[in-house]
């Protein structure tokens, strides 16, 4: 029975996340600015991947500029908090972000 339920929580929770990422980025506006594999006004997540692929406190890092804000990094034009997310939020989009290649 152990198994059992174990096989179906990977499985949900392999095929899903994916989409629930996808699907809280766009409902907290994230994919106004953003897009996953093409620069809009923000940089893509792809890109934003590579940018901080293998560094122990990404997560850290990128919630806390989705929730705060932040500027230079990606050029002139500057990220404006996102108000309408939570820090658990936050740390999921981020981490949502760091699995795109």
């Amino acid at each position: 029975m152990k198994r059992a339920l174990f096989v179906l929580l990977a499985a949900g929770t392999l095929a899903a996340p994916a989409f629930a990422d996808l699907a809280l980025a766009t409902s907290k506006n994230c994919m106004a600015c953003h897009a996953i594999d093409k620069k809009l006004v923000g940089p893509a997540y792809k890109d934003v991947a590579a940018k901080y692929a293998g560094q122990k406190d990404a997560v850290d890092k990128l919630s806390a500029k989705i929730m705060k804000g932040g500027s230079g990094v990606w050029g002139p034009v500057p990220m404006p908090a996102n108000t309408q997310v939570n820090e658990a939020e936050a740390k999921k989009l981020a981490a949502w972000v760091l699995t795109l290649k």
